[in-house]
């Protein structure tokens, strides 16, 4: 029996590039929520690590996959045996204005839909995801924000942790959005900074890394947030590299984030 009241998802027959297509009822989001799948092609693949891909603001599910081929790119690392084969989970961040920031709401808990739902949604309907099934997490701008927050917060869940281009801290939402930032404040402080959240939650901390365009609007925060966790000694890698907040930058560089996570799965010998 399904834990979600309804459930679509799409039919094998009209699926392309090893994309699924799943429609759920959430609790959390107390309405519908969009997730995209990739599935790795292959009888022989059971239990195959979760990565989930979060999005950026103004996006939806499909938007990693047809703004950067992600899709396309990881079965093709996966056939020239560049990585490991990975499930990619690309869910809506619950389509709240302009962003959610993954965040939970007066009436929508945006966190506990990726945290929970998104996940347990997977291990039900794509059969070669299991309960034993490692975790990772991922995502861009607000998306990084959402990744590097739920990553860290749920580490008992998560194997990897990694954030592209991210938002650091909800003031900088401000750039993006147009709707009243107040709608989106938390009560406690933790849920409005990475920083905060990962003191936190240091003591089981999974490992993490994160990375900025050096022409980015948001490396400054980066950069702080890298000096604020060298200063209290929490391990995690930083790298900064040419490029603004675009797709360019990110369709390039997830595939560092990709390597990261097969490191974690398949650790090199010393």
């Amino acid at each position: 029996m399904s834990k979600f009241r309804t459930v679509e998802i799409s039919d094998p027959r009209f699926e392309a590039n090893n994309l699924r297509h799943i429609t759920i009822k959430s609790k959390n989001l107390k309405h519908r929520g969009d997730i995209s799948v990739f599935v790795p092609p292959g009888e022989d693949h059971k239990n195959l690590p979760i990565v989930l891909l979060l999005h950026g603001v103004y996006g939806s599910h499909w938007i990693w996959s047809q703004k950067t081929g992600i899709h396309l790119k990881m079965k093709s690392w996966i056939e020239n045996k560049q990585v490991s084969p990975m499930i990619l989970v690309m869910p809506s961040d619950g389509l709240w204005g302009d962003g959610s920031g993954y965040l939970p709401h007066n009436h929508s808990d945006f966190e506990q839909w990726i945290a929970e739902d998104v996940i347990d949604a997977t291990i039900e309907l794509i059969p070669k995801a299991s309960k034993t099934s490692l975790l990772f997490i991922t995502g861009l701008s607000m998306g990084g924000f959402g990744a590097l927050r739920i990553g860290t917060k749920y580490g008992y869940k998560f194997s990897g942790v990694s954030g592209l281009s991210s938002i650091t801290r909800l003031n900088e939402m401000k750039k993006f959005i147009e709707e009243d930032l107040s709608l989106l404040k938390q009560d406690i402080i933790e849920n409005e900074s990475v920083f905060e959240t990962i003191m936190k939650h240091k003591k089981h901390l999974p490992r993490f890394r994160f990375d900025c365009g050096t022409s980015d609007s948001l490396l400054e925060g980066n950069r702080k947030l890298h000096h604020q966790l060298e200063e209290q000694g929490i391990s995690h890698i930083y790298r900064e590299y040419p490029g603004g907040h675009e797709w360019p930058y990110w369709e390039e560089h997830i595939k560092d984030t990709i390597h990261f996570f097969d490191d974690i799965i398949n650790p090199k010998n010393s």
